[in-house]
């Protein structure tokens, strides 16, 4: 009976040794990570699924990260404070959009490099931005728009009403 005991022991000892060594390769590997690049922010009127650790990427291809995410108490604008690979230069006139990595995927920022000589510096400011799209409020707008056809439809004499086609007129 002792050995049964001490064996079962051994075995949850065991396994909470692995369980911590997942948590410790979690934490290690979450993405948390203070890699070289310079900081620039852009501001959007909303960022719904996008947040702090969301990849940047400029041609699919990730170049950073989000660094941080504010609400501006005077504009009501979110503003994204994000990093850049010192090795990418951005030239001034780039846009920024908040896009969805396929159709239940989370969000990330794309970058579209503009055409200006001159490069944003460290600090600078993304000034062309194009907010999140909520795929919900679509698929709202979509129903609805289609409950209304069908009721139009139903009332205008062209449906079936079963009225003779007269739209119930005397």
């Amino acid at each position: 009976m002792a050995q049964r005991n001490f064996a079962e022991t051994l075995t949850g000892a065991v396994v909470l040794v692995i369980a911590g060594g997942f948590l410790a390769f979690a934490v290690a590997h979450s993405g948390q990570r203070t890699g070289s690049g310079y900081p620039l922010t852009a501001r959007f009127q909303r960022i719904d699924g996008l947040g702090v650790g969301s990849d940047v990427r400029v041609a699919g291809v990730k170049v950073g990260s989000v660094t941080a995410t504010a609400i501006d108490p005077k504009t009501f604008e979110a503003v994204v404070t994000l990093t850049v690979a010192d090795d990418i230069k951005l030239p001034t006139d780039s846009g920024a959009v908040i896009t969805s990595d396929g159709l239940l995927g989370g969000k990330y920022l794309s970058l579209s490099p503009g055409g200006d000589d001159h490069d944003l510096a460290p600090d600078g400011v993304i000034k062309i931005t194009q907010s999140s799209i909520n795929i919900e409020d679509l698929l709202g707008k979509f129903v609805f728009s289609m409950a209304n056809m069908s009721n139009a439809n139903k009332t205008d004499g062209h449906g079936a009403t079963g009225d003779g086609g007269d739209g119930g007129k005397p």
